[in-house]
C-alpha cells in the first residue's frame, strides 16, 4: 500500500488489464464517493496493444483529450493516451492515482475482446450524480426477471465500463455490471476474479513536476 512510482515508470509498465484508481477531495469527488460507498470516486483500465501508446479506457464527464477511438472531443466513455489522462486527473481534477496490476495473461483472443467492447461502448454517456446512484442502488436490488441482462447501456459510469470489460475478458461473471462501483476494484473489497487471475496492490503514481506554462 505504501509503494510508489513515478508517472513515467507507470506508463512503460502498465499493461492490458491494468486497472487504475483516482480519488480526490472535491464536493463532486465525495459525493461519487457516498453515494457509491466507495474509498475512490474512478476508476480505469489500461489498454496497451502493438506499437500504440498505452491508452486509458474510462469513462468521464470532462473533454479535455481526443478520444483516440473516434478522434472527436466528448463527454462519457472515452479512450485516452493513458500518461495525458493521469495527468488530466491529477493536475486539472485534483486526483491521487494509483496503478493496480492485473496477474494475469492477456492473450491476442483477450485483446480482441476487450477492442470489442471498446468498439461496442465508447461515446456512451456518463449519467448524471443521480442516476448514478439509483443504477448503483438496482445494481443490488434481485433482478425483477432472472437471467436477464442489461447488455446495450443507455448511459455508462467508469466502474461498470471496467466490469464490462472484465466480463468480455471472462475475468467477471455472474453480477450485473450495475452492481459494480469504483470501490469495488479497491483492494479492501477483495475482488474475486476468475481463471485465477488477481489485481495487484496499489502502487500510488507520483506525476512530474509541471512544466511552465501547463
Amino acid at each position: 500500500m505504501n509503494s510508489r512510482i513515478s508517472l513515467d515508470d507507470a506508463t512503460e509498465l502498465t499493461r492490458t488489464g491494468d486497472i487504475w484508481l483516482f480519488r480526490g477531495a472535491k464536493a463532486a469527488d465525495r459525493a461519487i464517493q457516498l453515494t457509491t460507498n466507495s474509498p475512490v470516486n474512478h476508476v480505469g483500465m489500461a489498454i496497451v496493444v502493438e506499437d500504440l501508446p498505452p491508452l486509458m479506457w474510462h469513462a468521464e464527464l470532462g473533454r479535455s483529450l481526443v478520444d483516440m477511438w473516434t478522434g472527436t472531443h466528448h463527454r462519457g466513455v472515452q479512450l485516452h493516451d493513458l500518461r495525458d489522462a493521469v495527468l488530466v486527473w491529477g493536475r486539472k481534477y485534483g486526483q491521487q492515482a494509483w496503478l493496480r496490476q492485473l496477474d494475469h495473461p492477456v492473450t491476442r483472443e483477450l485483446e480482441d475482446a476487450v477492442l470489442r467492447t471498446v468498439a461496442r461502448l465508447d461515446g456512451t454517456p456518463f449519467p448524471s450524480t443521480a442516476r448514478l446512484a439509483s443504477r448503483w442502488v438496482r445494481g443490488r436490488v434481485p433482478a425483477l426477471r432472472k437471467g436477464t441482462r442489461e447488455l446495450e447501456l443507455e448511459s455508462a459510469y467508469c466502474a461498470e465500463v471496467v466490469a464490462l470489460t472484465y466480463e468480455a475478458m471472462g475475468l467477471l461473471r455472474g453480477r450485473r455490471p450495475n452492481w459494480y462501483d469504483p470501490g469495488r476494484f479497491w483492494s479492501g473489497d477483495e475482488l474475486k476474479l476468475a481463471h485465477g487471475a488477481k489485481l495487484g496492490a496499489e502502487i500510488a503514481v507520483e506525476l512530474p513536476a509541471a512544466e511552465a506554462g501547463s
